[in-house]
């Protein structure tokens, strides 16, 4: 991929939720909520201090990561739709 973000800020692609739900009913596509998991495709070098100081990344290539509803940008690389938002926009990281 030939798209890098810059600074503190994440493109990531989102993962695709069940079409099912727990006692078995499909979902139809029109009554989904687009997902709030994604998986971390490219990062930033991250922020910068006042003073210059570097503030490295807390998320890294290949992190699955929760984040907020209403959060980044939809971008489309390479024919693919993802996301590129600022790190501080991410919920946290699931082990």
């Amino acid at each position: 991929m030939a798209f890098k973000p810059l600074h503190d800020r994440v493109l990531v692609r989102r993962v695709e939720s069940d079409e099912k739900t727990a006692g078995g009913l499909i979902i139809p596509d029109s009554a989904k909520e687009k997902p709030a998991e994604a998986v971390v495709v490219a990062c930033g070098e991250g922020a910068r201090k006042d003073s210059g100081e570097l503030i490295p990344m807390a998320v890294s290539e290949g992190d699955k990561v929760l984040f907020g509803k209403w959060s980044g940008t939809e971008v489309t690389v390479d024919g693919e739709e993802l996301l590129i938002m600022k790190e501080s926009d991410i919920l946290g990281i699931i082990a």
